[in-house]
Formats: C-alpha cells, structure tokens, sequence
C-alpha cells in the first residue's frame, strides 16, 4: 500500500471526528504535497467502496471519518455496548430545522415562527452543541443570534449546509417526528431564562 495512504488510514481510523484534507495535509508537513495527500484520498475512498471492506470513508461536516457498513451493524451491536444514538424530539427538530434554514436567527424569531416558547428547547440545543450563539442583533435590547454546528452538520450525516433537504422533504420529516430520549419533553417544558438573556428574550446589557 502506498505509504501516504497509509498514514491516512491510520490516522482517520483513529480519529474521533472528521478530518479535513487541510489538516490531513498539514500531518505530513513539508514532505508530502497537498495534490499528494488528495490523490492518495480518493484512493483510499475507491478502495473502501470494495464488497469486501468493512467500513466506508465518508466526506462529512467538511472532513473525512470512517463509518461502519450498514450490513456489519449487528455484528458491531454485539461488540460495543449498546449506546443508541437518541432521537431528537418533535420540538428539538422543528427548532433545529428553523435555526438551520434562517441563521442567525435570534430566540424571538424563533418563537414568532414555531408559536410557542423556545426556552428550554434552545437551552437543550446549546448543552448538545447542536447550535451555538453567534453574536447579537442589533436591535434595542441586543437579543442573541443561533446558529447551527459542525457537530449538526456530522449528526445528520450533512458535508455542509448546502446538503439540507429542500424544504417539502423536512416538512414531512418533522411531521413523522417522534419523542425521543436526547431532549426530554420535560426539560424543554422546564422554565428559565437562558444563560445572557432576560426573562422578556431580550439579551442583558453588557457591562
């Protein structure tokens, strides 16, 4: 096996998220150029659609990651503990889909959309690192703005925002939504005030 591609195996195999080719590149440092390294991963991509493999290297949240092969899923369920990857609940998901389309968007266009308080919903959001605060909007009162993640764009399975599902499509997903275990319904119920924000959604001054 070529030596570069082999470097690569090894480092995506261990790597806990995806790896962009800059920094593949940058592993290698002034030895192997750029070209190299990127022809050396479209081997490696080639080789790993075989029948025989046991994984699949996957271009996602602009990086490279291995995941296992659907047919070898049993047999890896019987391998690791059995750590379901949650559902995220009917409310996350309307909310997520609101913030990926429209950000930044702050918690009061949130809430004008979806009808309802976002509260504990975008609370859940943050903790997960699904979306992130990104700046203010300048309007009186200076209210947060959201926007989505890396780590959005690596649970969905999305290389970019470019890869979002037209809109019809998310609204027949979330129309087939079910509760699910990573944002209890309890906890988006529960009152409070965002970290930085008023009661009223408006964000507190800055000293």
């Amino acid at each position: 096996m070529d030596p570069i591609k082999s470097a690569l195996e090894a480092v995506l195999f261990v790597s806990d998220d995806p790896l962009p080719l800059a920094r593949l590149t940058e592993l290698f440092g002034d030895r192997v150029s750029r070209e190299d390294v990127a022809a050396a991963l479209a081997e490696l991509l080639q080789d790993c659609t075989q029948p025989g493999r046991g994984v699949s290297l996957v271009e996602v949240a602009g990086g490279y990651q291995f995941y296992t092969k659907p047919q070898n899923g049993e047999f890896v369920r019987r391998m690791i503990d059995k750590r379901k990857k949650a559902a995220i609940s009917g409310a996350a998901l309307e909310t997520l889909a609101i913030v990926a389309y429209r950000q930044p968007i702050s918690r009061a266009e949130i809430e004008a959309i979806r009808g309802v308080s976002s509260e504990g919903v975008l609370h859940n959001l943050l903790e997960k690192r699904m979306i992130k605060i990104a700046g203010r909007k300048d309007v009186p009162g200076r209210p947060f703005l959201y926007r989505t993640t890396r780590q959005f764009l690596e649970y969905f399975g999305l290389n970019s925002l470019l890869d979002l599902p037209k809109i019809d499509e998310l609204a027949r997903a979330l129309s087939d939504a079910e509760e699910g275990e990573l944002f209890s319904s309890d906890e988006e119920r529960e009152e409070g005030v965002l970290e930085g924000e008023e009661e009223d959604g408006r964000a507190r001054s800055e000293d």
